[in-house]
């Protein structure tokens, strides 16, 4: 089994048993921020927890909806798999949860306490997905969603970087952690520019 089926059938079970019990898996694996909840609006059926390291990696297999996990799972299938192919697991294994942790930190160091909300999903790791499939295959047509139009990978991963970077500046769409996303990216520039230095063994 490749890991990415893995990641797919983990992060569907995961989230079978977050619709069961859903305040204690948020409250235990959610990636809380750093410092008290003095001042934080939260819902009221939201359980208040505290940051612990292992929600630096366990926040990516929590989803908040049935779209929100759907959304990352389509990406991670459809640009994870030729890249596992491409790398083998070891190197694929090795990025994408590096830069889960990478897109983690940094939602770490810029939620504010009077934003002090849980983050959840995979998305830093799937982003960072984006930004490899668009430099390993950058003149690959990519049929978009929404418009339906086709794409060439090397803008596409353009213009979702420019998207995420003007709607975490302008804030106009809350409830994203449109940092950790681009944050992924990063995190996954610097493993693949390193590795084109001196790349580690692919199998």
């Amino acid at each position: 089994m490749s890991l990415v089926t893995l990641l797919l059938v983990l992060n569907g079970l995961i989230f079978l048993v977050e619709l069961a019990m859903p305040r204690l898996m948020f409250f235990h694996f959610a990636l809380w921020p750093l410092g008290g909840s003095e001042g934080a609006s939260l819902p009221a059926n939201m359980p208040v927890g505290e940051f612990r390291l292992w929600q630096l990696l366990s926040y990516a297999f929590l989803h908040g909806s049935v779209f929100h996990l759907f959304i990352n799972m389509f990406v991670l299938w459809m640009f994870g798999s030729p890249l596992e192919r491409a790398w083998g697991t070891q190197r694929f294994a090795l990025y994408y949860f590096l830069c889960v942790l990478g897109a983690g930190a940094v939602q770490l160091l810029v939620v504010s306490a009077g934003q002090f909300a849980p983050t959840v999903g995979a998305s830093g790791g799937v982003y960072a997905l984006l930004l490899a499939f668009g430099m390993r295959y950058p003149n690959q047509y990519i049929l978009l969603l929404i418009p339906p139009i086709p794409m060439k990978a090397k803008y596409f991963v353009i213009v979702i970087g420019l998207v995420e970077l003007w709607s975490g500046i302008a804030g106009t769409r809350q409830g994203v952690a449109h940092f950790a996303h681009l944050a992924g990216m990063l995190f996954g520039l610097i493993l693949i520019l390193s590795w084109r230095q001196r790349p580690p063994p692919s199998r």
